[in-house]
């Protein structure tokens, strides 16, 4: 069959791939290319304990202040706010104890084995070489400021992923990095790192262009589409045709999913990083920094500190204000690092108000597909989205519970 993958993401790149290895003739379609979003830019770590969402409880009275405290990793446009209200109300919905623990059953089975999904995707390819299995480990200030997170890790417990919870003197001995700037630490097992985000999925990209994949470079402008039914896809490079197409397009999905009726309540998370270019220390593994809610990164001939939420629409230039709590954050945690320069990246995550993706068909048929709104873990479950969505047309029947990631619980 005929198969069109729109994005060129890790997800898009990853339905690609397993499709092309089914046997079909396979055209993936981005505007600029491979990895040049949020597949570039976020934090390397294949998070399979990631199950616990960003709406707990308590979200709603702590949102205000944390807009207001300049330390806080949450900022938003102001002005994008009349925009943002109808889906913010949906979002904070959300903040229940009944949907984190729908949540961390869904996704846990979409992530709990992330790190087998990555290799198998990349075997035989040149972007074997950026996989690392390690630890993902947190690191809190006080030990008050960790049983203040109980919640969290009491839901990670409950959900079976396991942690060593450590001081500052026993982690050292591991990575000297940080010093006695932690008192508590968390050593997450089983998960994951890409050592360079951007190159791995270009040389997935390679690999599926060399297997007689085709990339074209050019942009979806709109669907001809009759119900459920699309005719072709329009770019500004003329129509498309093909047997399916899978829509793949991160946090620009939202316009072609409501024209199909897929109504989901979507926005643009905005998310920063910064690099540190040679830096003068190499961290052992991952460390998501608690009091700023951010990841330091190893990666390869920089140190990558990725975080923040910020609401402000697709279009808006990036802020400052991200930008400088990064290296503010930074500074405290590694008051010793040295380094050449640092690079600035503004990118975007896709956000349904309800933190699941949508993996699956569109319409009865199968003629279409939706793969998209992972939030922050597109790089930990793009891997084994594209193993579903390429069993899906194949008429074989995942091994998971998909009734979570439906598209159509959001047709009208």
């Amino acid at each position: 069959m005929n198969i069109i993958v729109v994005g060129a993401g890790i997800v898009g790149m990853s339905c690609a791939i397993w499709l092309q290895r089914e046997g079909h003739s396979v055209t993936i379609v981005d505007r600029t290319g491979p990895a040049t979003g949020t597949s570039h830019g976020n934090a390397g770590v294949l998070a399979a304990g990631a199950v616990v969402p960003v709406t707990t409880p308590g979200l709603i009275k702590r949102a205000p202040g944390m807009l207001l405290n300049p330390n806080s990793p949450l900022f938003l446009k102001w002005s994008y706010l009349p925009n943002l209200a109808p889906y913010l109300w949906k979002y904070l919905g959300f903040a229940t104890d009944d949907h984190v623990d729908h949540y961390a059953t869904a996704m846990s089975s979409l992530l709990h084995d992330t790190v087998d999904q990555h290799r198998s995707l990349a075997k035989g390819t040149g972007a074997e070489k950026y996989i690392t299995t390690e630890d993902y480990c947190f690191g809190y200030s006080t030990k008050a400021d960790f049983e203040a997170d109980a919640y969290g890790w009491n839901k990670r417990s409950a959900a079976g992923y396991e942690y060593q919870v450590v001081d500052s003197v026993t982690y050292s001995k591991y990575d000297p990095a940080f010093g006695s700037v932690f008192e508590t630490l968390v050593r997450c097992k089983n998960h994951g790192r890409i050592s360079d985000p951007g190159k791995y999925v270009k040389a997935l990209a390679d690999h599926f262009v060399s297997a007689g994949g085709t990339l074209k470079i050019c942009e979806v402008t709109d669907i001809e589409n009759t119900g459920d039914i699309i005719t072709s896809i329009k770019t500004n490079s003329g129509s498309m045709k093909a047997d399916h197409i899978v829509f793949a397009l991160g946090p620009w999905s939202k316009k072609i999913a409501h024209k199909l009726g897929i109504k989901v309540p979507f926005e643009s998370e905005r998310g920063y990083h910064v690099e540190f270019i040679n830096p003068s220390i190499i961290l052992k593994s991952p460390m998501m920094v608690a009091s700023g809610k951010f990841v330091l990164t190893p990666m390869d001939g920089r140190l990558r500190a990725a975080g923040v939420i910020e609401f402000g629409g697709l279009e808006k230039n990036p802020s400052r204000a991200p930008f400088e709590l990064l290296i503010r954050q930074v500074k405290d945690v590694l008051p010793l690092l040295k380094y050449d320069e640092i690079v600035e990246w503004m990118g975007h995550r896709p956000a349904p108000a309800d933190s699941l993706p949508l993996i699956g068909a569109n319409d009865p048929n199968g003629f279409s597909y939706s793969a998209f709104g992972h939030q922050h873990v597109g790089l930990t479950g793009g891997p084994k989205t594209g193993r579903i969505i390429a069993d899906l047309i194949q008429g074989k029947k995942p091994n998971i519970d998909l009734a979570a990631f439906d598209p159509t619980k959001y047709k009208i």
